[in-house]
């Protein structure tokens, strides 16, 4: 398929995946399997419950994850990765490797700077 720009859908997948807390959510979900809201608070402690609830919400809403909620008191409410929100495991790899590489590369680029100016 020859990737045209004007009808690149980069941004459609930003749409879904972009956010301080979506990527992070997602690799908790696909790599610690299912987990309840108050796990998810527990391993992103700077996130707010509001935020948490919406992020979540959005990703249930485009069919990245499911949210499954057992009738009993207290309620129990249960989130996990859809078999389609797995297909997007390879992206966020791929973009956890060229985010390490960037930081490496502004690292080499900041100690050749400098050096230029020691």
């Amino acid at each position: 398929m020859e990737k045209k720009p004007e009808n690149c859908r980069v941004d459609n997948a930003l749409e879904i995946i972009v956010g301080k807390w979506k990527p992070i959510i997602l690799l908790h979900l696909l790599q610690e399997g299912t987990k309840r809201h108050g796990e998810l608070k527990k391993n992103l402690p700077d996130i707010t419950q509001k935020m948490l609830t919406k992020q979540l919400r959005e990703l249930e809403k485009e069919d990245i994850i499911e949210r499954k909620v057992y009738s009993q008191i207290p309620p129990k409410v249960e989130y996990s990765i859809t078999e389609y929100g797995r297909s997007l495991e390879p992206i966020l790899d791929a973009m956890h490797e060229w985010g390490m590489n960037h930081s490496l590369h502004k690292s080499k680029k900041e100690m050749q700077q400098d050096d230029k100016i020691s």
